[in-house]
């Protein structure tokens, strides 16, 4: 029965992520919105960096954690598998080309992570405990006008629950628990009950401690693991020219068969990529929104921008360490069946099995767990959005058991309906955007006409809302 569900659920996913539906949707999405925003993503990256990382102190408003929390909790839930095992399988099924595939989604991505964003922030609400809620379960139903609004929420708002438990949970504590049992001979059950515990201490604090626990460490692992992935690539610089000529024709004309690799005709190269991409930056998945509503930020163009830079920062820089160092060591050929090695493979190649392969496992094993830490913050706005204040206890506490099974189980079931969840989750968010681009590009020319440069001040920015009169705050 397992089986035969698997089977049926795989069927459905691929129809989800195939060339008709998800894939055109979200590629055709984020090009929208590069074009309407003009290319925001480019013109504006470079002050989205230094507001993110430098002035984040400067910003003040309503909301529940600063700008750079939201940011890193946004991280905490993107930076996991996807960026070391998922780009993996990208490679391993379609090929170098794939890689190519998953930089163009990030590019176009950004747009559309700027949109969700900006649009979390927007129409963002106060709930009963007096915090900021948001994300597209408010954003399309609030935003949206009628029943299509409110079809659009209820969708998203369900799929993202399940997709909580799914790639939020039990496959992100499957392989903490994989890690710890490889590297340090850690017994599962043993794995499960810590992460129980850690777990459940974090999630009482609420967003509150979330923020400040994805603060402190977040930036620590994802330094770990580019530092080493770039010590590993200055080690093979003379190879680094032709893995991306490799990467560059691969990605429009397929991959021939080479060693354990079958080889991938070009629509296999752009699924996978496209797929994998989305899986680990979640641009247009709609719920890096729901951790931007909660920042402090005098506007939401300022709060939308500092978002956008997770893209940049989970996909041009994180995930392309991993692509490259596949690529450029040439463990890519060993087929799908190496690709939740693969990663380690490549690392290990360069730097030594005790060297690579401890740099990779324990990076895995710390990406994993902060996804568990973002996507719970997720799915509970997502269940108070549906259920009411009273299910945050419960959701929390099933959440953390949620945790020990993903641990001490397998989950070859688990991993199928996740990536189906993550498409149904992305349908609705992406039709949202479409509709509600025209606002988002309005309010956008016009705040940064005011403040190109981002250094106004929060009683300038407050000035000038009153005066636009925009409904906000």
């Amino acid at each position: 029965m397992v089986e035969s569900l698997n089977s049926v659920l795989g069927a459905m996913s691929s129809f989800v992520w195939g060339p008709w539906l998800l894939i055109p949707l979200l590629l055709g999405t984020g090009l929208f919105l590069t074009f309407r925003l003009s290319g925001i993503q480019f013109r504006t990256l470079g002050r989205a960096m230094r507001h993110a990382f430098v002035d984040n102190d400067r910003e003040s408003g309503e909301g529940d954690i600063s700008n750079y929390q939201a940011l890193t909790t946004a991280l905490a839930a993107t930076v996991g598998t996807g960026n070391i095992v998922g780009v993996a399988t990208a490679i391993s099924i379609g090929g170098p080309g794939a890689l190519f595939w998953v930089w163009f989604t990030g590019l176009v991505g950004m747009a559309s992570k700027y949109t969700e964003a900006y649009l979390g922030v927007r129409f963002r609400t106060t709930d009963a405990n007096g915090e900021q809620a948001g994300g597209p379960q408010e954003y399309l139903r609030r935003g949206i006008p009628g029943p299509t609004g409110q079809i659009l929420a209820f969708s998203f708002t369900v799929f993202a629950v399940i997709a909580s438990f799914g790639i939020g949970n039990l496959t992100q504590g499957n392989s903490v628990a994989a890690g710890m049992e490889d590297t340090f001979g850690v017994d599962p059950w043993i794995s499960g009950i810590i992460m129980f515990v850690a777990v459940g201490a974090t999630l009482l604090g609420g967003i509150q401690a979330i923020g400040k626990i994805t603060a402190a460490f977040v930036p620590l692992m994802i330094f770990v693991y580019v530092t080493g992935g770039l010590i590993a690539l200055a080690l093979m610089a003379g190879e680094i020219p032709a893995a991306l000529g490799l990467i560059f024709t691969d990605a429009f004309t397929g991959t021939s068969a080479a060693g354990g690799f079958v080889g991938a005709a070009i629509m296999t190269v752009v699924r996978y990529g496209v797929a994998r991409g989305i899986f680990s930056n979640e641009s247009g998945m709609g719920s890096a929104a729901i951790a931007a509503a909660a920042a402090k930020t005098s506007h939401p163009t300022r709060q939308a921008l500092v978002s956008m830079t997770q893209t940049f920062i989970d996909t041009m820089i994180v995930v392309s360490i991993t692509g490259l160092v596949i690529v450029t060591s040439g463990v890519w050929d060993q087929g799908a069946d190496h690709a939740a090695t693969m990663t380690a493979a490549g690392f290990s190649s360069v730097l030594g099995e005790q060297w690579g392969g401890t740099i990779v496992s324990v990076s895995l094993i710390f990406f994993a767990f902060s996804t568990i830490i973002g996507w719970s913050y997720y799915g509970e706005r997502s269940i108070i959005s549906l259920l009411g204040q009273w299910a945050s206890l419960p959701y929390r506490l099933f959440f953390t058991m949620v945790v020990f099974i993903g641990a001490t189980t397998e989950l070859e079931l688990a991993w199928t309906f996740s990536d189906l969840a993550n498409g149904l989750m992305a349908l609705p968010n992406l039709i949202g955007l479409l509709i509600l681009s025209g606002l988002v590009a309005r309010e956008t020319r016009e705040y940064l006409k005011f403040d190109p440069k981002l250094n106004r001040s929060p009683e300038e920015v407050r000035a000038f809302v009153e005066k636009q009169q925009m409904d906000w705050k």
